[in-house]
C-alpha cells in the first residue's frame, strides 16, 4: 500500500501529462504576444523568429515531457538514460540549427533568440505555478 498522499501510478494513469495542456495554451499566448512584439519592433521577420523561437522551446519541452511520461509508466528506470539521452540531443540540435541560422545572417536570429528565452522562462514559470497551485492542492486518495 502507498503512502498517504502519494499518488500510485495505477491509481492515475494520466497524472504525468495532466499538466500539458496548460502548458501549450500559456505557450501559445507567449506565442501570439511575441509575434506581435516581433511585428511592432522589428517587422514580419522579427515577428516570425519570436514566434519560432516559442515554438522551439515548446517542441523541444512537449517531446521531453511525452517521452519521460512513456519511460516512467514502463519502466521507471528508463527515465534518467533517456532524460540525458534526450537532454543531449536536444542541445546538440539547438546547437546546429543556431549556427545554421546564424551562418545566414538572417535578421530573424536576434528575435529567435529571445523567443526562445521567453519559451523557456514562461514554460518554467507556468509549470512552477501548476505544481505549487493546482497539483499540490489537489483532493488525494
Amino acid at each position: 500500500m502507498a503512502e498517504p498522499g502519494v499518488v500510485t501510478p495505477d491509481a492515475d494513469r494520466r497524472w504525468r501529462l495532466r499538466h500539458l495542456p496548460v502548458l501549450l495554451a500559456a505557450s501559445v499566448a507567449l506565442a501570439a504576444v511575441a509575434a506581435v512584439v516581433g511585428g511592432v519592433v522589428g517587422g514580419a521577420t522579427a515577428a516570425l523568429g519570436a514566434a519560432a523561437g516559442v515554438g522551439i522551446t515548446v517542441l523541444s519541452y512537449t517531446l521531453t515531457t511525452v517521452v519521460l511520461a512513456w519511460a516512467d509508466q514502463i519502466n521507471p528506470q528508463l527515465v534518467l538514460p533517456l532524460g540525458l539521452g534526450l537532454y543531449a540531443l536536444k542541445f546538440t540540435l539547438l546547437g546546429v540549427v543556431l549556427v545554421a541560422v546564424a551562418s545566414t545572417d538572417w535578421p530573424g536570429l536576434v528575435p529567435l533568440c529571445l523567443g526562445i528565452v521567453a519559451g523557456v522562462a514562461v514554460w518554467t514559470a507556468v509549470h512552477l505555478w501548476w505544481l505549487t497551485r493546482v497539483y499540490a492542492r489537489r483532493p488525494r486518495g
